[in-house]
């Protein structure tokens, strides 16, 4: 049987002749994904170069510097996040990727507009989860002038520079929340939402979606003041302890933004009946959301899937680089996950 020649391999690929003489020569650029398909069809038809379009294409991957500004390091959930960044960058199969991962201890509208301009200093595209606020959205506007794409992660941001979005429909897991606890109180009472800040659009549209549901759906609930936490534990524990103890009838509480920990630290002190019946749905799987599903203090978590969204987000800062893509802002709406004590 004779080998496969470039005709058999342009066949097999569904490319020109020309093109796979291109991937083999090296003389002309052809896109990855093109070059990724000439490889996989001369692994198929046994062609006897495969070893060196494998070095070529290996070769002439882009190195891209993936710049990712996270919030606070102190928080396990943000270091947790790094790590998912920094693997996803690594195993990113169309460059040679390295992850710069920066972190805002300081929330502050004018920090994270710092902290952005600093990281784009550093990196070729930058992935982001912070506030929507003027500063920022003047930071990435500038950012976008300088060809430098911004793409954000989990919550967006309201200005049209930014290249895309990558997380959950938001409405849609307030809406879930809700639905969990309504199921799982079957005669109504008040129930309550904590969220970081306003400024968080993911965390304004879980609330939206959240209330919605219960306005719609079901009556026999009372919503209370939705309470800001600015992402602090404390300010999470104090407002837990106090509705224990001033709203008998409270049956449900939402964590929308951070502090989980403080609203588990205050139901394990308390330990009463009305703890015990209170219906806590959170975000994110952790090592504390984990501990907190294992002890009944948490009911469910609702969370990104960790590498899906880490995978997404690197491959669209690889897209949003190319010349020629789409001017619009892409969205990338990955699903979220449901855990309870049964399945962790």
């Amino acid at each position: 049987m004779s080998r496969p020649t470039i005709p058999d391999l342009a066949k097999a690929a569904n490319v020109s002749i020309s093109t796979v003489d291109r991937v083999l020569n090296g003389r002309d650029p052809v896109r990855p994904q093109t070059a990724e398909r000439v490889l996989n069809a001369a692994r198929q038809i046994g062609f006897h170069g495969v070893t060196a379009i494998a070095r070529r294409l290996e070769h002439d991957k882009p190195v891209i510097k993936f710049g990712f500004l996270l919030k606070q390091s102190h928080r396990k959930l943000y270091q947790m996040w790094s790590d998912i960044l920094v693997a996803a960058t690594e195993a990113f199969p169309d460059a040679h990727g390295r992850a710069i991962v920066r972190f805002m201890d300081d929330l502050a509208p004018d920090k994270a507009a710092e902290a952005i301009y600093a990281l784009s200093r550093e990196a070729d595209v930058i992935g982001m989860i912070t506030s929507d606020h003027p500063q920022v959205n003047h930071a990435v506007d500038g950012l976008a002038s300088e060809n430098i794409p911004v793409v954000t992660m989990i919550s967006d941001i309201s200005t049209a520079s930014r290249a895309g979005f990558v997380g959950n429909d938001c409405v849609k897991k307030g809406r879930t929340a809700a639905w969990f606890i309504a199921g799982l109180n079957g005669n109504g009472g008040k129930v309550s939402v904590f969220v970081g800040s306003h400024r968080y659009l993911a965390q304004d549209l879980n609330e939206m979606g959240f209330r919605s549901y219960f306005r719609e759906t079901a009556p026999g609930f009372q919503m209370l003041e939705t309470i800001a936490t600015l992402e602090e534990p404390e300010i999470a524990y104090e407002a837990t302890r106090r509705l224990l103890q001033t709203e008998p009838n409270w049956v449900g509480l939402y964590v929308a933004g951070g502090g989980i920990t403080g609203v588990m630290r205050a139901l394990r002190e308390d330990g009463g009946p009305a703890a015990k019946r209170l219906v806590v749905i959170a975000h994110e799987l952790t090592n504390e959301t984990r501990a907190g599903l294992a002890e009944g203090l948490i009911k469910v978590v609702l969370s990104h899937p960790a590498k899906l969204l880490g995978e997404t987000l690197v491959r669209a800062m690889a897209e949003a680089l190319s010349a020629d893509r789409s001017p619009t802002v892409s969205q990338h709406i990955v699903p979220f996950e449901f855990y309870n004590a049964t399945n962790i």
